[in-house]
């Protein structure tokens, strides 16, 4: 049987015509991109900035972006680099000494240390349901803090044998489930529902104590160990299924891609416990597949306002400039191979790149970052464009992602882009 014709790449302008417009970032939904937030109100009305890390890699930033968000605290954002992928911006240090990241500006008072940040907006602009210092927030806290532990103890600790692998999941699931025990006792999908704040009815601050690193437990535990979270979990899995209905949480939330090679320089180290369902796992996350349900349950975005493909698109070509000069293969040979993939996500048909282009095609693959490009179910249709192009011309692999630093992915480039 002859082969499926495969349509000539789009040039750069037929691509440009089949964009969507990016929904306005200062008073639109929860976004990356911003460096302000209104939510309507007037600039006049700003008290705090916000200084998180660039790639939104960070769990205690996304605590406090979470918390600013769903209360609708007119902030501004300034972006710092994160050690692990660049040097860390004199001005900030200057500013805080110790690089810590996050940082809070809150009438002119800077505070550091996630916890002390979420304390004093509390006291300035009143809690996101139950306070931080009630007795049942301070117990959920310290679970977190017990299934942080757990979960560490198993991902990080080298070279378990298969005993201490078992124990290491038992430890950790006993956690869950005690995690579980507090969802089961509310009758909503939260720990602590909030019900005074403008975005009512959603989390509050317990909640968002945990959000952070649970997303997280649940990426690197299938790619790492092949254990499946929300399988396991149904409790967990119904609280992500509730966040992942709400605009704020879509707007922070990373993929399993990101956290599973954004981790190991942040933590010390990743182990993996290989086994056949950890090798599927971790195949589906590379390859750019990703694992459907077990990752998000996103609405279906078909019938969304907004195609994926398309919002996509918009961010490619926003950054296509930086984005083929730093490619392996160079500006001008990765240039087609590039308008292949893209011709190929926004028309839904097969097109050839040219000859020895999979190198650079699975190397941008591998280096799209979520939410900071662009939101997660964007980022996977574009991954899977860019390996099924690939596939069309070898099964060459891109230049292996570090583990010990990710300066592969330093923002300086694109800041000016």
């Amino acid at each position: 049987m002859p082969a499926a014709a495969s349509t000539k790449a789009l040039d750069w302008q037929a691509l440009a015509e089949l964009t969507v417009p990016e929904a306005d970032r200062i008073n639109g939904p929860t976004n990356a991109q911003a460096t302000l937030r209104l939510f309507g109100q007037s600039e006049k009305a700003l008290r705090v900035t916000l200084y998180r890390d660039h790639h939104a890699w960070c769990p205690y930033c996304q605590k406090v972006w979470l918390w600013l968000e769903w209360k609708q605290i007119p902030y501004r954002i300034r972006k710092v680099t994160m050690r692990c992928y660049g040097q860390k911006e004199a001005w900030f240090k200057k500013k805080v000494p110790s690089g810590m990241l996050p940082a809070l500006e809150l009438d002119g008072r800077l505070i550091t240390e996630s916890d002390q940040i979420l304390l004093a907006l509390e006291h300035a602009f009143g809690p996101l349901g139950h306070r931080l210092e009630d007795p049942r927030t301070f117990k959920l806290r310290d679970l977190e803090r017990q299934l942080f532990g757990a979960w560490c103890r198993w991902l990080c600790t080298a070279r378990l044998n298969q005993r201490q692998e078992q124990a290491g999941r038992e430890q950790f699931q006993i956690k869950a489930r005690m995690m579980e025990q507090q969802l089961s006792a509310e009758q909503g999908p939260w720990l602590d529902p909030a019900s005074n704040t403008p975005t009512s009815p959603c989390p509050g601050s317990a909640d968002v104590v945990f959000i952070p690193y649970v997303e997280r437990m649940n990426a690197s535990l299938a790619y790492y160990k092949g254990f499946s979270l929300r399988e396991e979990h149904p409790a967990i899995h119904k609280w992500f299924k509730a966040l992942e209905e709400l605009e704020v949480y879509r707007g922070t939330q990373g993929d399993f891609h990101t956290h599973a090679h954004d981790l190991p320089p942040q933590m010390g180290g990743c182990w993996v416990a290989s086994n056949p369902k950890q090798q599927e796992l971790a195949e589906a996350i590379d390859c750019g597949a990703g694992l459907a349900e077990l990752e998000t349950c996103w609405a279906d975005p078909e019938n969304s306002k907004t195609r994926p493909e398309g919002l996509a698109l918009s961010r490619v070509l926003k950054h296509r400039k930086r984005l083929l000069e730093l490619n392996p293969l160079g500006a001008i040979r990765f240039d087609q191979p590039l308008r292949a993939t893209l011709t190929r996500m926004a028309l839904g048909v097969s097109c050839s790149p040219d000859p020895g282009s999979a190198r650079g095609l699975r190397y941008l693959r591998d280096r799209i970052s979520v939410p900071r490009d662009m939101p997660l179910i964007s980022a996977r249709r574009l991954r899977q464009a860019l390996e099924q192009t690939a596939q069309l011309d070898s099964p060459e692999m891109g230049d292996p992602i570090p583990i010990h630093d990710r300066f592969d992915q330093n923002p300086t480039p694109f800041l000016t882009s």
